[in-house]
Parts: structure tokens; sequence; C-alpha cells
């Protein structure tokens, strides 16, 4: 399936007799159902010729895609791996980040700041590092894309629809892994705050 289109040229098979010929048989509906039909039209032409091995063009190819499933599904697995090591990764920087902002946090909640304020101050962070991330992790993407050309099926390697999925899964983790901090942030008490060293 990997290799490019060839051109070929069909002899008949008394010109060039190949002991394992293979027929391609296209039908509408179930193909193995017309086994039976396949096999006596086989017979009336040569009696003594075998069938063997008849099987429908979906399942050979997916024998023939056996490997490059399983290592679909072990990226898959590992990119979902990655994608929770993130989150935890992001809600710690965060968590960190607006722990060592606690003074700030309560000088600003003791001048009037309200608790959506300090909620967009907490996302807002977490958006500057989820945006430049996913912008450094979309140009390495595209980068890499040419060697992975030979694992995609079905799929254009610059797939739009993919990317942009992608990128707003990854985006909709991130501002979870930062709602937590910037939710504990606006239950600071300000006097307990500016306490804080």
């Amino acid at each position: 399936m990997n290799e490019p289109p060839r051109p070929f040229v069909y002899r008949p098979l008394y010109q060039d007799y190949y002991s394992t010929a293979v027929i391609h048989v296209r039908v509408a509906g179930d193909p193995m159902r017309f086994v039976p039909t396949l096999d006596r039209a086989v017979h009336e032409m040569a009696p003594d010729l075998p069938l063997f091995d008849v099987s429908s063009m979906k399942s050979r190819i997916q024998v023939a895609s056996t490997l490059s499933r399983i290592a679909g599904t072990l990226v898959g697995a590992f990119g979902t791996i990655a994608l929770v090591l993130a989150a935890i990764g992001i809600y710690a920087v965060i968590a960190y980040t607006t722990r060592q902002r606690t003074r700030e946090i309560g000088i600003r909640m003791a001048v009037g700041a309200q608790q959506g304020d300090i909620r967009k101050l907490v996302l807002g962070q977490g958006l500057r590092l989820t945006i430049i991330g996913l912008a450094f992790g979309v140009a390495v993407s595209l980068l890499l894309t040419r060697f992975l050309k030979v694992l995609l099926f079905g799929i254009a390697s610059t797939d739009i629809l993919t990317y942009l999925t992608v990128a707003l899964l990854l985006y909709l983790v991130a501002m979870a892994a930062c709602y937590i901090p910037a939710r504990r942030a606006t239950r600071v008490d300000p006097v307990i705050a500016l306490r804080h060293e």
C-alpha cells in the first residue's frame, strides 16, 4: 500500500503462466456471498484449477496494514499519556506561579478586584503559555509531516481539520488545567494574603 502506482501490462495466463494467479472480482454487496458463483465460473473454464485463499479486498488491506495500525495505536496511547502529563505539568506551573503571586492577588482584591478579575488574570497567564506551546507544536509538526507521510492512510499530512481539532483539544485541556488554580486564587482572603511571605 505504500508503494507508488506503477504501469502494468496484463497478459493472458496461457501466454505468461503463473502458478498462483490472482483473480480480482468486483461485486455489489457482500463479496463472500459470491464465492460459490466465482467457484462455478472458474471451474467451467478450467475444471482442474483449484480455487483457494478467497478473501475480500477489505480483509487483505486490514492484514497488510496490521503493523501500521498497531503503530498508530501505540502512538495514540503515547499521545494520550503525553496529553495527561502536559495537563498535569500546566496545572503544576500555574498553581506554583499563582501561589507565588498570593500577596499580589491579595493586594488586588484589597483594592477592589473582583473574583472574575482574578480568574481572568490566572487564566490569561495559562492562555499565554498555551498559545506559545501550541504555536511551537504546530510549527514543529508541520516540519515533521514529510517524514510521517508513509504512516498516514486516508488523510493528508497537512489536514487542516486534524490540526484544528488537536489544537482545540489541547487548548481545552490546558484551560481545564488552569481553571483549578484560577478558582483557588479567587478564594484568597486578602488579609491572609497580605501577611503571606
